[in-house]
């Protein structure tokens, strides 16, 4: 009796050894990580060492229009191999005439994210005729723009094929060949819509929260796994001047401008960085709703933000049955 109540107590103070243990070096190791931030968010871009796309397969989907469009003249300006996806032919056709015209070269593809079939055999046909992807933008995203209860079913199921299920079917297709070739960089599209829930967009918020926690949860598969030098980088972005919010007037903050986005955005694939929220102020918004009262919040959204108000005034869309 009194021998196995010992042991409990050896077991017992083993565990508790070893969580101190941890987390004075978690705490001495933090020290190392909030200075090395400090230091590189200092450092300005023109001298800092960022990675060299040249070369580089590199795959947005969404790419026949707004920050895809402007990603993939930019990536191909900095020498990588650019492939785009878009389901709309015409806007795909533009975007590769703006390219030829730079004298680039560039593969185009006509694929509905929605389908997963038409994802699967799109992908088998890159890997095919372009090569292995090194880096996989999953940009494109749908918004209706409709409150629950005048959405309909299937615009319900097409924003989420559309805004996050693709994402799975993409990043199955392309993560076996980066982590075979140890070389690879997924970047997931969000938004901050994906941070902050927002009136009459039950659908849209809905699928970039989940796009949110789809990659954060494939960063730690990774880290755990060990595929270290495969990288992931989460964007979130706000209000962007591409058409999809056309008619939503921000009252504290301007639209983002699609080019702006994608500069900033190539520039945190460069620095292989986690997370990249634009503008960069919006970062000290979301710890509010956790740490202010719910009233005050709400308050705080309705009547100085005015979130709800301008999304009001939002074009709508088509509908689709």
């Amino acid at each position: 009796m009194l021998e196995g109540t010992k042991i409990h107590t050896s077991s017992q103070m083993g565990i508790i050894f070893d969580i101190a243990k941890d987390t004075v070096l978690f705490l001495l190791l933090s020290c190392y990580y909030i200075l090395e931030s400090l230091f590189w968010t200092l450092v300005p871009n023109a001298i800092r060492p960022m990675k060299s796309l040249k070369g580089d397969v590199i795959l947005v989907t969404g790419g026949g229009g707004g920050v895809g469009r402007h990603l993939a003249i930019k990536l191909a300006r900095l020498g990588a191999k650019v492939v785009i996806w878009d389901i709309n032919k015409e806007a795909l056709q533009k975007t590769c005439t703006a390219l030829i015209e730079e004298g680039y070269e560039v593969a185009s593809y006509v694929v509905d994210l929605a389908d997963r079939a038409s994802v699967y055999a799109t992908a088998e046909k890159v890997k095919k005729e372009v090569g292995k992807v090194d880096v996989l933008i999953n940009n494109a995203g749908t918004v209706f723009g409709e409150t629950l209860l005048e959405l309909s079913d299937t615009a319900i199921e097409t924003t989420y094929k559309v805004n996050i299920l693709s994402h799975y079917w993409t990043v199955k297709s392309f993560l076996p060949d980066m982590i075979k070739s140890g070389k690879g960089h997924i970047v997931t599209v969000g938004s901050v819509a994906g941070l902050l829930g927002t009136y009459r967009c039950t659908d849209y918020s809905g699928t970039k929260f989940a796009t949110v926690g789809f990659h954060e949860s494939l960063f730690t598969e990774l880290r755990a796994h060990g595929h270290n030098s495969i990288h992931a980088t989460l964007v979130c972005p706000y209000y962007i001047n591409t058409g999809m919010f056309d008619g939503v007037t921000p009252r504290l903050m301007p639209m983002l401008e699609p080019d702006y986005v994608a500069e900033t955005m190539i520039e945190s694939i460069r620095k292989n960085e986690v997370n990249c929220i634009m503008p960069g102020s919006v970062r000290y918004l979301l710890p509010l709703k956790c740490l202010l009262p719910a009233k005050m919040c709400w308050d705080l959204m309705h009547r100085v933000m005015k979130g709800p108000q301008s999304m009001m005034d939002l074009k709508r869309k088509p509908k689709i049955a």
